[in-house]
Formats: structure tokens, sequence, C-alpha cells
């Protein structure tokens, strides 16, 4: 499935997710997208996102360590359906919306939160997904350039 289909469904699920366990797994889920979208961008991708790229498997790496996986079965893992990126522009373009998405629905389970340990964890996977968000801004940044030195020249 490409890149942009997997976010729209990792949005709706964020949506519908009625709980913190819930949220928190769909969460889980945005990130190791995330993490597939950076590790093909990095092989595959424009060369001036290659580095970006691999600053955002890293970090998309570590929202998922932070939240720990969540018991689903392998083909309901989005990450794991992603057979093409499509379009890097639009692709990227929603996967920052989708990050965005995570990080407000982490903030509403952080200020809910009954114990001090969710807490925390939502904050930090709160920081990974701002982090994240921003190597897809610069990604984003970093085609634009592309674009206007291709249209100059």
């Amino acid at each position: 499935m490409d890149a942009v289909r997997l976010i729209g469904a990792s949005r709706c699920a964020l949506m519908r997710s009625g709980d913190a366990s819930g949220t928190m797994a769909e969460a889980w889920q945005a990130q190791a997208l995330a993490q597939a979208i950076g590790s093909r961008l990095a092989v595959s991708g424009p060369p001036e996102l290659r580095g970006e790229a691999l600053g955002l498997t890293e970090l998309a790496g570590r929202g998922c360590g932070v939240l720990g996986a969540p018991t689903v079965d392998v083909s309901s893992l989005r990450a794991a359906q992603l057979t093409e990126l499509g379009d890097a522009r639009r692709a990227l373009l929603e996967l920052g919306g989708l990050l965005g998405e995570v990080g407000i629905a982490l903030v509403g389970i952080a200020c809910a939160a009954a114990d001090e340990g969710t807490y925390w964890q939502c904050m930090e996977a709160i920081d990974a997904a701002d982090e994240s968000r921003d190597r897809v801004l610069e990604m984003l940044r970093r085609l634009a350039v592309r674009d206007q030195g291709a249209a100059a020249g």
C-alpha cells in the first residue's frame, strides 16, 4: 500500500481510538510508519533528503521504543504494509500532519494520566513525535529549495 493511504488509515485509527491505551498504540503505529517512510527515503529517495531521512528513522524508532510495542499481529502493522512511497512531497506533508495529531493526542493522555509513569512516557513520546515532525518539515523545505533551483536554472 502506498504511504499516503497508510497515513490516512493511521489518522482515522487515531481519531477512533477511544482510550489511553488505544491512543498510545496508534501513536506507536504512526511512529513505526514514520520510521518505515524514513528508511525508504534514505535508501531510494531524493539525494538531498537522505541525511534527514536517516534522522527521521532514528527519531521515530526512539518514539516506538518510548511507547513500547502494542500487542498486535503482524498483519495489522501499517508500517509492514508500506509497498511504495508515491509522491515524496505529498507523503511528507501527510506524515507531518499525522505526527502533529499524534502529539496533540498524547498531550490529552498526559493531562489525564493517573500515574506519573504514563505521564512521563507520554512526554517522551510527544518529544519524539515533535522531533520527527521537525525532520519531516526540514525535508519538505529541502524539496522546495531543490524545486526553486530547478525552476531558476
